[in-house]
């Protein structure tokens, strides 16, 4: 039987990543010990938390990485907990040495693009465009996160396929919940995530609201993002407020309907990130059309709503907001969106997913514009 050496196992072992933080094992301190006997190998590891739900994809990934460089022997994973000490280790070495509420998307080297996707009303489709539009970055190689800051409306869980499930904690440091659509992955958090019970009702007012999402933003572990998706409750209130103050590089998506009285509140909405020295990047026309089995398209809502918040906003905030899209309605959006997989990976070939994509692939591809952003600088004082 052919030795086999420590170095080589852990050298095999540093390429098993962490499911949920996506770093590799060794890195983050959890391989504890490594014994090698003449027919076995065992694998201590040292979990974050008693019950952690991916402990078994980490015994089937630890044990094909070992297997690879010593076919000739067993491999057999054992499973221990860390103490305080050495989550706090691991939790200081994933901040950086960073302050705890520090928000890394805020900071003028972040590269990660953030998007608000923001509407005037409810009802207009926000959620369903924003999982959409996330799920479509990532079919692209993106690595992209959703937030769902609809504090009293929080649907974007349920219509990533993971209402049931409660992130990882590490100390005072959360875990973003992986929702699998098809072959890619988003990274969700959201308040209802964060309660002790699903059905329990968030009655929380202005400063409770800042202090939910400040913890959300500096407190969950999000990893390097190309994107990061915020689903805004409806409206101009103390959430939008927030995130303006905390998140000022932000861009904004707005979000209507065709009705005129969708479009006229969607206005406010884009006013309201022009006060808060944001950029609005674009408008997002949902439920344009039910197109009939003649082919003749039925504007159920009207029509014209989505044009009319772009040339008012473009005369408000003075430079140029266009029509990302115009998304159909389709029975099958509204469904996929219940049943937890996003059109856009389900059912690619449907029309309002083409138009999602589209919209996607237009924010992708565009560099960071700095008209209506605020860049931080004071005049100076004449000589």
């Amino acid at each position: 039987m052919a030795d086999v050496t420590q170095e080589q196992i852990t050298e095999a072992l540093s390429t098993v990543n962490d499911p949920e933080i996506k770093r590799p094992i060794t890195e983050l301190g959890m391989v504890d010990t490594v014994t090698i006997g003449e027919t076995e190998i065992v694998v201590r590891l040292l979990l974050t938390v008693a019950g952690c739900p991916l402990k078994d994809t980490l015994t089937r990934d630890v044990t094909a990485a070992v297997v690879k460089v010593a076919p000739a022997h067993t491999v057999r994973v054992d499973m221990g907990v860390m103490t305080d000490e050495q989550r706090k280790a691991m939790q200081e070495h994933l901040r950086g040495g960073r302050a705890e509420r520090e928000i890394p998307f805020a900071q003028p080297g972040s590269l990660t693009k953030v998007y608000a996707v923001a509407s005037g009303k409810g009802g207009v489709g926000k959620s369903s465009v924003t999982v959409n539009l996330a799920v479509a970055m990532a079919k692209r190689g993106l690595k992209v996160g959703v937030l769902d800051a609809d504090i009293y409306g929080h649907s974007i869980p349920d219509m990533l396929g993971v209402g049931d499930q409660r992130p990882t904690q590490v100390e005072d440091m959360i875990m973003p919940v992986p929702a699998r659509i098809g072959d890619v992955e988003i990274k969700v958090i959201s308040i209802g995530m964060l309660k002790p019970r699903r059905d329990q009702v968030v009655a929380w007012r202005g400063p409770m609201l800042d202090r939910a999402l400040v913890q959300m933003l500096a407190d969950v572990y999000w990893g390097d993002l190309d994107a990061l998706f915020l689903d805004l409750p409806p409206g101009t209130g103390d959430m939008a407020i927030s995130m303006g103050q905390h998140l000022p590089g932000a861009e904004f998506i707005v979000v209507t309907t065709p009705q005129q009285a969708a479009a006229q509140v969607a206005e406010r909405a884009g006013t309201m990130a022009s006060m808060m020295h944001q950029r609005v990047v674009g408008v997002v026309e949902n439920m344009s059309w039910l197109l009939l089995p003649s082919g003749e398209k039925m504007e159920v809502f009207g029509s014209g709503g989505a044009a009319q918040v772009s040339s008012t906003l473009s005369a408000r905030l003075g430079y140029e907001i266009s029509v990302l899209g115009q998304v159909p309605l389709e029975e099958r959006m509204r469904e996929t969106g219940d049943s937890g997989a996003p059109i856009v990976a389900s059912d690619p070939d449907a029309e309002s997913a083409k138009v999602l994509q589209q919209i996607a692939d237009q924010l992708s591809g565009r560099s960071r514009g700095l008209a209506g952003m605020q860049l931080g600088l004071a005049p100076a004082g004449r000589l």
